[in-house]
């Protein structure tokens, strides 16, 4: 008897009904205007920089503090962080905080939201001093082909955090602790062998205190490659669950997503950093007099390079979504194949759809979606099932029937 992939299919998405199916359909729907007042947001507060002198000022005390020009971005850089995070802040609270509570996917008190936050701006501070210090130190050195030389130092600042993070910033935000000796752990390292992964241990980061979602990742380049899930993939997901979502992972580092995502990410920094080489210097002449910004080596134009830079990434976001729902389009496929769960997928998509739209239109996941949706991910196992169901127990080869999904918390 043939295995019904249709059937098979809305068993899975019909568990999702009523009250846990509108509250996933409005959370989703409503980061679609997040994503354009965001930018709206953002760039009105670029604007006032640059509209009151705020940053002219910044940069003007730089210049006090000392003479070493390549000193003088890393000190403008603290303000101007500063400055647009306390001034984004209640826009902040709201997405971060606020929406987050409201959709009961937020664990922690505001007290301890802030602190993250603090934490986050510290990480930010320096990061931007980073970036700034070498940005205007090769526009000063090379006017007329910065845009192309910022382009590699893009990419190679790329590179270093994706090499850094899992060693040094994630654990500021949690606890990782090697997961407890067990078969589930002895499949999860015998599946990164078989695929080649250089590591020797899975990570548990207690994310519980954040939030109720599922989480997990292969992360890290070289010597800082890790394999990490959080508590809740743990406590919601069977193993079989565990196990499709580690394949899914794995399948990012084996198919070499990190190396496309940093060419992609270059690709895009790139443009925009053309749009600012000819861009910049025809706003100042126009506008450098009323914003005290001398040329575009002067840190005092950040905020201008700051704006086109929104515009640009809101004018792309269909772009950068397609590129990213393709990826994990891949690494779905991979992950089927080198779990052999089926079922696990499809149950760790209904999960992910508790905040995720599980069934949008056309052209609605095409614009809005980085992953595909969870009925595109549902059908994609129950097909990969139909195709294998020989290969599979006995036990495993019906339609599986989900309990229904509850509106979380």
């Amino acid at each position: 008897m043939g295995f019904d992939v249709e059937a098979a299919t809305r068993a899975y998405l019909d568990a999702l009904q009523g009250a846990a199916r509108a509250r996933s359909d409005a959370y989703f729907e409503g980061g679609y205007w997040l994503i354009l007042f965001g930018a709206l947001v953002s760039a009105l507060v670029y604007w006032l920089m640059l509209h009151t002198g705020w940053s002219a000022a910044w940069s003007e005390r730089a210049r006090r503090i000392t003479s070493r020009r390549w000193l003088q971005p890393a000190l403008y850089s603290v303000p101007f962080a500063v400055a647009g995070t306390l001034l984004t802040l209640p826009w902040t609270i709201y997405t971060g905080f606020v929406r987050e509570k409201q959709f009961a996917l937020m664990n922690l008190t505001f007290i301890q939201w802030l602190a993250e936050q603090a934490i986050s701006l510290v990480v930010t501070i320096i990061a931007i001093a980073i970036v700034f210090v070498i940005i205007f130190a090769v526009i000063r050195k090379a006017p007329r082909t910065w845009w192309l030389w910022g382009t590699g130092a893009t990419a190679a600042l790329l590179v270093l955090a994706i090499m850094i993070a899992p060693v040094f910033i994630a654990p500021l935000f949690n606890e990782y602790t090697p997961m407890s000796p067990g078969p589930l752990r002895d499949d999860i390292l015998t599946m990164a062998r078989d695929e080649g992964i250089p590591a020797d241990d899975v990570y548990v980061f207690d994310q519980s205190r954040q939030t109720d979602r599922i989480s997990a990742n292969v992360s890290g380049i070289g010597p800082t490659v890790r394999i990490s899930l959080n508590d809740n993939l743990l406590n919601r997901a069977t193993p079989s669950g565990v196990k499709a979502v580690m394949g899914h992972e794995m399948g990012h580092y084996v198919l070499g997503h990190l190396p496309r995502l940093v060419l992609y990410n270059s690709a895009l920094a790139a443009v925009a950093m053309f749009l600012l080489w000819w861009l910049g210097p025809r706003l100042l002449r126009r506008f450098g007099e009323r914003w005290r910004a001398r040329d575009v080596s002067d840190p005092a134009v950040a905020p201008l390079f700051a704006i086109v830079i929104v515009i640009l990434g809101v004018l792309v976001t269909p772009l950068v979504n397609t590129i990213a729902r393709t990826v994990e389009a891949e690494a779905d496929a991979f992950g089927l194949e080198a779990a052999r769960e089926p079922d696990g997928f499809a149950t760790i998509a209904m999960l992910l759809s508790e905040y995720r739209k599980i069934e949008p239109g056309k052209w609605e996941e095409r614009f809005f979606y980085d992953h595909p949706s969870g009925r595109a991910r549902v059908r994609r196992a129950m097909e990969w099932k139909a195709r294998h169901l020989g290969e599979l127990p006995a036990d495993q080869r019906l339609i599986v029937r989900p309990p229904a999904l509850k509106p979380l918390r």
